[in-house]
């Protein structure tokens, strides 16, 4: 086996060969210098118990989506969704932080008009376009690729069966493939997302599947948890205590010399247990412009104004968002979603939340759920092997110590 610095190089030197200069330097400064001096930035003002305001924030632009996948959060034809202006409000006042770097879902980002614009407006900026493709046609992927600045991380459910069945459309996969392959042949940095759950397991929890986007050319391979929420939530397909530990086991191992890089939030270099919310790394800002805990947890008590400038102000004062990461961080080091969903809800009527979905249904959905299995091992935690993978998790993604 090759040596684990020499198989991430080669990835490195794979996606070299396929991305223009270009786009490979702002990858580089905009994404990985600033990011890494940000998060150190972040480090030493939780360290120092300065006010608030979080690595990164998470955008959903807007509810709007043409797919209606099971298990998932957002609001089946929902019309919610982010004013230009405000957005522009969220990556200005993140500068003014040190925060370069966005995470920009749905719904379905694709349909929401001026987002290209947004884009090569802030061309200090890095952005991850969370996409199912299926929109993303090859006059698309070059207006990114003149952006510049973006990685679209593409959502893969399953191959042709399991995808059309989740997503609940017909020909998904073939038409996701398409999107795959409009960024191959614009030279982008892009990576494919699953969320793993039982019926997707053996199709994609394995080395066939990782070779299979490298083939297709993605530089990275990011693997997510199944979380059962939303209206159609389907609990029965959440993983088992043994698949996640499976699932585990499989990415320390494949790391050691995958064609791709393998992405996980859930564990650090030790194997324990992350939440990026409890730590503060990241909060996410809904479509109805409102600062919620996570993506999943869907209310809130803080909302931006019309323009975004209370945004500071707002992480500042919250009582909410600093009583959730407190009380989820001492609650659990995993998904408290997952693990004690009725906690969760003692948590949120604390405050005066109000819901942020087109549905309005949600803690009635929280409060019917119950407990799956989640990310934390506890005493069983697994280390990295590949001693790349722990030196990034320790110094640039999750070198915060952020649960003391």
């Amino acid at each position: 086996m090759m040596s684990d610095w020499t198989s991430l190089g080669k990835v490195a030197c794979r996606v070299m060969r396929q991305t223009p200069a270009r786009l490979l330097w702002k990858f580089a400064w905009n994404f990985g210098w600033r990011n890494l001096w940000n998060m150190h930035a972040f480090e030493k003002r939780q360290k120092r118990g300065e006010e608030f305001y979080p690595a990164f924030n998470m955008i959903s632009v807007t509810e709007t989506c043409n797919l209606a996948c099971s298990g998932c959060w957002v609001t089946a034809g929902g019309k919610k969704r982010l004013s230009v202006k405000q957005i522009d409000g969220i990556i200005n006042d993140s500068k003014r932080h040190g925060s370069y770097f966005f995470g920009i879902l749905g719904g379905e980002p694709l349909m929401y008009d001026g987002l290209m614009d947004i884009f090569k407006k802030h061309k200090d900026c890095y952005f991850q376009l969370f996409t199912n493709a299926t929109m993303l046609t090859d006059e698309i992927a070059m207006q990114l690729r003149e952006a510049g600045n973006v990685t679209p991380l593409i959502s893969i459910e399953g191959l042709e069966d399991e995808s059309d069945r989740r997503r609940q459309r017909s020909e998904v996969y073939k038409r996701t493939l398409r999107g795959v392959r409009a960024c191959r042949k614009a030279g982008l940095i892009f990576g494919v997302a699953a969320s793993i759950c039982q019926s997707n397991y053996k199709e994609l929890v394995s080395r066939e599947h990782i070779e299979r986007v490298a083939k297709e050319g993605a530089a990275y391979l990011w693997y997510y948890i199944y979380r059962p929420v939303g209206a159609d939530a389907h609990p029965e397909n959440a993983l088992t205590k043994e698949q996640i530990r499976g699932l585990r086991e499989f990415l320390i191992e494949e790391r050691r010399d995958a064609p791709v890089v393998l992405v996980d939030v859930y564990w650090d270099e030790k194997g324990k247990a992350m939440c990026p919310g409890a730590t503060g790394m990241s909060h996410h800002v809904s479509p109805s412009g409102a600062l919620e805990f996570c993506p999943v947890i869907q209310m809130a008590t803080d909302f931006l104004n019309e323009d975004a400038s209370n945004m500071t102000e707002l992480y500042k004062k919250s009582d909410y968002l600093k009583s959730m990461r407190e009380d989820v961080a001492n609650a659990t080091r995993g998904c408290i979603l997952m693990d004690n969903p009725q906690l969760m809800v003692k948590l949120l009527e604390k405050h005066p939340v109000k819901e942020t979905t087109s549905r309005q249904t949600a803690m009635e959905e929280y409060k019917a759920m119950l407990s799956v299995a989640g990310h934390d091992m506890g005493e069983e935690a697994l280390p990295e092997k590949s001693a790349p993978y722990r030196w990034l998790k320790k110094n640039y993604f999750f070198g915060f110590g952020a649960y003391g």
